[in-house]
């Protein structure tokens, strides 16, 4: 009988346990790509152009990861209001928020930066401005640092807002509460225009409407639609300003789990959605104009001169909100030339 020296034993062990670590880590691969992941998606909206990308979000994701990843989609703030659900995505237990960024303010004040007035003034600008390179450099990568990683920003609607009374002229905006989005590029506006701006999440706003608490608020016509405000503020003025976009936040500590494959796709089936969008978004907006005259509300535009006069008016907040915040201020420059770029 021959036995085996001790360096062919010990080679023999070390090609055995090879072996076996290969089957281990080839069996935990083939574990890994059967694995699926949940993906709950969640707005504050509904039957609107951020609804409409979700959907799509949704059945593309779930296309391209061969259905690993299973998206579920909560509109209407059945998650939470916009605050809790941004936690909700900061520590896990939301994958994925859509919401314009100025929102997430109090995680960085540089994501308020969309908000200013003046930036574009229609659709196929803002369109452009959401797809601009040193835009989205500096959008997507805000909130890395605390939970947040950017995936995409696409333009949603030009503002209007939604009252009680008629706004027909500058003059009319003066002693009115009105609905901001929480940005002070927006609170420092309405109060250059004489009204008293309040900062409120979606849901809170149509009963602030009904019960007088409010007399108007900001949003974009698709909501105005969704949500029935005609039945508390028939009247909606469309200054047009300041442009609402979203943005696409994953919660990190939940991608931080994926696969890198899944994490690439992720990536890119947002990227190539804030796109795609487009068309559909422009068809909602002009869809929910008629569909709130149609409802009973009436469309209102500022005479020329005057809108003009509200451009000239609330055109230099940014710079003048920014100016004592370099950070603000260095971002706000980025966004500003982009939009330059594109007029």
């Amino acid at each position: 009988m021959r036995f085996m020296t001790g360096n062919k034993c010990a080679r023999a062990a070390i090609t055995a346990a090879a072996f076996v670590l290969s089957l281990a880590l080839t069996s935990g691969a083939a574990r890994a790509q059967d694995k699926t992941y949940t993906m709950k998606i969640t707005l504050a909206t509904i039957n609107d152009q951020i609804h409409a990308f979700a959907k799509n979000f949704a059945a593309a994701l779930e296309k391209n990861s061969g259905g690993r990843i299973k998206p579920e989609i909560y509109p209407a703030s059945q998650l939470g209001p916009i605050p809790r659900q941004a936690e909700g995505v900061q520590f896990g237990a939301i994958q994925c928020q859509l919401v314009p960024p100025e929102f997430l303010v109090g995680i960085d004040e540089r994501f308020e930066v969309m908000a200013a007035p003046g930036l574009v003034t229609s659709m196929a600008q803002g369109q452009k401005l959401a797809a601009d390179p040193d835009v989205l450099k500096l959008m997507l990568s805000l909130g890395a640092d605390k939970g947040m990683h950017g995936v995409g920003l696409f333009m949603v609607n030009p503002s209007a807002i939604a009252s009680r009374a008629p706004i027909r002229h500058l003059a009319d905006f003066k002693g009115k509460k009105i609905r901001i989005f929480a940005s002070p590029f927006q609170s420092v506006a309405f109060d250059r225009l004489g009204s008293t701006p309040v900062a409120m999440s979606l849901g809170d706003v149509l009963p602030a409407l009904q019960q007088g608490a409010i007399d108007g608020a900001v949003a974009s016509t698709a909501v105005f639609t969704a949500f029935h405000y005609q039945d508390a503020a028939k009247y909606a003025t469309e200054t047009g300003q300041p442009a609402i976009f979203a943005i696409v936040e994953i919660s990190k500590k939940w991608y931080d789990t994926l696969p890198p494959d899944l994490q690439q796709i992720i990536d890119q089936t947002a990227a190539t959605e804030s796109v795609a969008v487009n068309p559909q978004a422009t068809e909602i907006t002009n869809n929910s104009r008629k569909v709130w005259t149609d409802g009973g509300g009436e469309l209102i535009s500022l005479p020329a001169d005057e809108q003009a006069q509200y451009l000239q008016l609330v055109s230099s907040v940014g710079e003048d909100v920014s100016k004592e915040k370099p950070g603000l201020n260095d971002a706000y420059k980025i966004v500003a030339a982009a939009a330059a770029r594109i007029k």
